[in-house]
């Protein structure tokens, strides 16, 4: 039998609204039914809260916690996060692929229940994954609580009713969305192989480290800077079942940023003089700083890219005193 995300991540949640003072998120339930967390809109939040919200993410398949990460002039908290299934935990489940949008309102929808509203298609069709979950599980990325007529769409595309969907909103500009963007590194990297046309159901295990950035601004400059966490510092481990090692050693020579013809400035900049028009931005900055992966059957390990601290360093706007 598959694992169900939704059923995983539906235990993380309700855990989350039982610890709802500490975690410092609010609990609100809307007119149909439908549950919701904020976790930064109007709440405080925290990094405890982010962690509960990268588990749901990820259905609390991955082990997922605090650490540390030396930028040479500063040591900066970091997530460090290892999972035995990531294709269903960063592809089934947290990969960002479902643009919800409303009167009003915009969010990324990410989490459980787009695998229930089959967002997109074709990626499930591809590792073959299916829920059939009674409840919806899903993680909002937005600076705005959706409304009653938001939350039944939701629920309709993912054939549950609005009083079974449950929902956790997190700005980007928040503790709690630093913590969850940076717990995507490994996903970014599965997502990259994805995209270079490598066989991701091959990947069997995973573990990553990232620096979580500090809120610098809105949430178009914490989308920089988070995203630069990925882009460069983050360090992403894979062990594969891979016959052909000379065609894998390719693979993970394009997967790192450094790739990119964007590389070697803070995001922001980039975003900027694109016209804040992610379409103008070069794809291939989305990845890792640095992919190491093992190859089970041959024993070989192949690892590619850098750290680049420097770059990081200039998008947290650090000022040493």
């Amino acid at each position: 039998m598959m694992i169900s995300v939704n059923e995983y991540g539906l235990d993380v949640f309700e855990e989350m609204m039982d610890n709802s003072e500490a975690l410092q998120v609010g609990i609100e339930e809307l007119d149909n039914g439908t549950t919701i967390v904020d976790a930064g809109v109007g709440e405080e939040g925290g990094f405890e809260a982010g962690l509960y919200v990268a588990r749901i993410c990820m259905a609390d398949l991955a082990d997922i916690k605090f650490s540390s990460f030396d930028l040479g002039k500063v040591v900066v908290p970091a997530v460090e996060l290892t999972t035995d299934h990531p294709v269903v935990a960063c592809m089934a489940s947290q990969y960002a692929g479902w643009r919800i949008k409303g009167k009003d309102f915009f969010g990324m929808g990410s989490g459980p229940a787009r695998a229930l509203s089959l967002n997109p298609r074709e990626l499930y069709d591809k590792i073959l994954y299916a829920d059939e979950a009674d409840d919806a599980v899903l993680v909002l990325e937005s600076d705005k609580i959706p409304d009653e007529g938001v939350t039944s769409e939701i629920a309709k595309a993912c054939r549950v009713e609005p009083e079974d969907l449950y929902i956790v909103v997190v700005p980007t500009a928040s503790i709690a969305g630093t913590v969850q963007i940076s717990a995507r590194v490994v996903e970014t990297g599965v997502h990259k192989l994805d995209s270079l046309g490598f066989d991701i159901n091959c990947i069997e295990h995973a573990h990553g480290i990232i620096p979580i950035s500090p809120v610098v601004g809105n949430d178009v400059k914490c989308m920089g800077s988070t995203n630069d966490c990925i882009i460069y510092c983050g360090r992403t481990y894979y062990t594969v079942d891979y016959d052909n090692v000379e065609e894998l050693k390719e693979y993970v020579k394009k997967v790192p940023s450094l790739n990119s013809k964007d590389y070697g400035k803070p995001f922001y900049t980039t975003f900027k003089e694109a016209g804040f028009d992610f379409f103008k931005v070069d794809a291939g900055m989305f990845a890792p700083a640095e992919i190491t992966v093992n190859e089970v059957n041959s024993g070989k390990t192949f690892t590619s890219g850098k750290i680049n601290t420097e770059v990081l360093l200039e998008s947290f706007g650090l000022e040493a005193l």
